[in-house]
């Protein structure tokens, strides 16, 4: 039996939370459409580009380690 891909596991809600803030409005502050923070809150994203993680981690006080884990 083949062993499960290692995954990425995003934790916004988690850094909203501690924030007080809500998705519209960190989409508003970051500049990165809702549709698209839901895909990354859902876990749903390929890939995030460097500067929507600098933005992200900027707007939540945070480092990336704090909005990603990758679960093998």
């Amino acid at each position: 039996m083949e062993e499960p891909q290692p995954r990425v596991i995003c934790h916004i809600e988690d850094q909203l939370q501690r924030n007080g803030m809500t998705l519209t409005q960190l989409s508003e502050q970051v500049g990165v459409s809702l549709a698209n923070l839901s895909v990354l809150k859902n876990n749903r994203a390929k890939a995030v580009r460097f500067t929507t993680l600098v933005a992200l981690c900027s707007v939540l006080d945070c480092q990336p380690g704090d909005l990603f884990t990758v679960v093998r």
